[in-house]
């Protein structure tokens, strides 16, 4: 306490004393033991008040233990099953070691792709992100000195690289190998590429990459077989300096229908780890390009143009006619029609009579007369007089998403002078500046007609568009995706659908096989209170089962976790509802888990120098923990607060002010005094 404060305290008693003796003692001299009494009340009253106006502090000191956080991270995933016992002995030598709980706050954790509590092991992890875990670890116990204790076999499968991990000071982390650290000759398919779909009658490509752990000369041969099949088939040489090879075919799709895919290395002599020597994926052989008529009886760039973006997408197929060829554009899906005058008169008719889609690009060679007269959706008062005709972009286009895509340093387009008339329904996807000038005029719209949909751009040199994309970017990504957006706007002329999925054909293992469904009422409003169910039977076995569909944020799922790899057929329908559809998928059988030859113990060496730390093995645990026991590092450290606090509690000292005044009350009231 400041001498200041008891100073003021001692001015107080004085204070609260002449009053007191003013009031009783003034004109009378004795009072008796009663005039004690009542004084005293009276000073304790009068002392109580200036207490609280004074207000008293003093500082107290409390004093605590802080010892420094050992965390055992133990990993749960399904790598390390094999080796279960060895690691629930480690961490039984742990718990047991004398004096670690003195010196240190023991917290234990389990992990796989995710953190998780150590009392929920049970090895079956499908992942391991070890750099996830050890960084949470760290933002766990961010106020505190940490030493991690990382019991694992390194074989990390999603995140980040963990050997590049650097944590912060006062935060280290020994490494436990666990599993066979012994290195064997081993090979690997580590990776195979393979688009989800392919197209009837074409080549696919498949990238292979084969990798070999080892010190010797060694000769394997790589297959491929597409349904039991065999398709490819390659020798491969690896020695010590060659240590992994690409290999890039093309398969053929001679038939539609999934496709399971085989690679595999035959094995080495003395390979003991077979089981990452094969690697399946599967491909989709589908017939469902869209066709694609580009009908132009002149020859320019933007021809060529559109062809090359519109076949960027492998799903659509391209082919140039003239107006003559009436016999071989007949079976098109779509049509684009390059600045159309007289001569196609054909196309129209066939237009109006199949109501297909239509993108028609008008220039300098368009006929307007013909063109007004042969079509109701736009027209144009053309004139001979060309100009140059710049882009701007419609912020507020709302058919189908733009995306990133920019018109600046977009050069103008050419096209002849008049007033434009978009009879439709429509929304302009780009707008009209002459010399700087924007005109309500539109350059580039779209429009639906009677459950025809159409596009227009009025103008030509389309060519320039293309080539000042990759000028900004280096590459003609962006014009591309334009154009391929346009393409399927246009290509989608069906009904809305009310119930539509949305799965892939080939699931790499069942951990993360899911179908996911979209339900609308009739108002086409998205119905959550729907009941969906996936009925699914396996091919081979004949056996179904039911699925229910569950809502998740804007849509349904459905979870195929528990079925077992294979080819399955499925229906899903909605209950109280005509609706259903169906499809087919298949499951793979593959568990990344199960690719790992060895332990990898060099990269857990990696982590631990980085960290302050050392890399043992499952036989240098007790060293370890005598290690942790002697270190004058992790000696628990005592830390004092210091708090400032009030000498008396206000509650307390106004219970006692209110105590003494009645007293005095009632005792003058009792003799008269009142």
């Amino acid at each position: 306490m400041q001498i200041q404060t008891v100073l003021l305290i001692i001015l107080a008693a004085v204070v609260a004393l002449s009053i007191v003796l003013f009031q009783y003692y003034k004109d009378v001299k004795k009072r008796g033991r009663t005039g004690w009494l009542l004084s005293f009340l009276r000073f304790c009253s009068f002392f109580g008040l200036l207490l609280l106006i004074i207000n008293p502090k003093m500082v107290k000191n409390e004093y605590s233990t802080r010892k420094t956080d050992l965390v055992v991270l133990t990993d749960n995933s399904s790598s390390v099953q094999k080796y279960r016992a060895q690691l629930e002995n480690l961490l039984s030598q742990i718990e047991s070691f004398n004096g670690l709980n003195d010196r240190f706050s023991i917290h234990q954790y389990g992990f796989d792709k995710s953190l998780n509590n150590l009392d929920s092991l049970t090895y079956e992890g499908d992942g391991t992100d070890i750099n996830r875990a050890i960084s949470e670890i760290e933002q766990l116990h961010s106020d505190s000195k940490v030493v991690t204790l990382l019991l694992t076999d390194g074989n990390q499968t999603s995140g980040q690289d963990y050997g590049f991990f650097k944590a912060r000071n006062n935060f280290a982390i020994n490494t436990i190998a666990v599993g066979d650290t012994t290195h064997y000759d081993d090979l690997a398919i580590s990776q195979v590429n393979a688009n989800r779909f392919a197209f009837l009658n074409n080549k696919f490509p498949i990238e292979i990459f084969a990798d070999y752990t080892g010190s010797s000369e060694v000769n394997t041969q790589l297959t491929i077989q597409v349904n039991g099949r065999q398709v490819f088939r390659q020798s491969i040489s690896f020695n010590r300096t060659k240590r992994s090879e690409a290999i890039n075919t093309l398969i053929d799709a001679r038939s539609v229908g999934l496709k399971n895919i085989k690679v595999s290395l035959t094995t080495l002599p003395n390979e003991k780890f077979v089981e990452n020597n094969t690697r399946e994926v599967g491909v989709e052989v589908i017939d469902e390009k869209t066709q694609i008529a580009i009908v132009s009886n002149w020859e320019h760039p933007d021809i060529g143009t559109l062809k090359k973006a519109i076949e960027s997408n492998e799903q659509r197929s391209v082919s140039i006619y003239k107006t003559s060829d009436v016999g071989n554009w007949q079976e098109a899906d779509l049509f684009i029609l390059y600045q159309p005058d007289a001569s196609y008169k054909p196309v129209y008719d066939l237009l109006q009579k199949n109501q297909s889609s239509v993108f028609t690009v008008t220039g300098s060679q368009t006929d307007w007369n013909f063109l007004n007269s042969i079509q109701n959706s736009f027209s144009k008062e053309g004139y001979d007089q060309t100009e140059d005709i710049s882009p701007i972009l419609n912020q507020g286009f709302s058919l189908f998403d733009l995306g990133d895509f920019s018109v600046e340093d977009y050069p103008p387009l050419r096209s002849t002078l008049g007033e434009i008339q978009i009879i439709a329904n429509s929304q302009n996807v780009l707008t009209q500046s002459i010399k700087g000038v924007e005109l309500d005029e539109p350059l580039l719209t779209v429009f639906e007609n009677n459950q025809q949909r159409q596009a227009v751009l009025f103008g030509e040199d389309l060519w320039k568009w293309r080539m000042a994309s990759f000028k900004r970017n280096q590459s003609f990504e962006d014009f591309d995706q334009l154009i391929s957006k346009i393409i399927l706007y246009l290509a989608s002329n069906g009904a809305r659908e009310r119930l539509t999925l949305d799965y892939p054909s080939v699931f790499d293992g069942s951990n993360e096989a899911r179908i996911y469904a979209s339900y609308f009422d009739n108002a086409f409003i998205f119905n959550r209170n729907a009941n969906i169910v996936l009925k699914v039977t396996n091919s081979a076995s004949n056996t179904s089962v039911e699925i229910p569909f569950l809502l998740k944020d804007s849509n349904y799922e459905a979870d195929l976790s528990n079925l077992s790899p294979g080819q399955y057929k499925f229906s899903v329908s909605v209950e109280g509802e005509n609706l259903s559809k169906s499809g087919q998928f298949s499951i793979l059988e593959f568990d990344i888990e199960k690719q790992f030859a060895a332990t990898d113990y060099q990269k857990l060496s990696r982590l631990a120098m980085q960290n302050s730390g050392n890399l043992y093995f499952t036989d240098q645990v007790p060293k370890l923990l005598e290690e942790l026991e002697s270190n004058p590092q992790y000696v628990p450290t005592q830390t004092s607060n210091q708090n400032i606090v009030s000498l008396i509690d206000f509650r307390i000292l106004l219970a006692l002010i209110a105590l003494t005044l009645a007293a005095e009350w009632f005792i003058r009231k009792y003799i008269g005094l009142i």
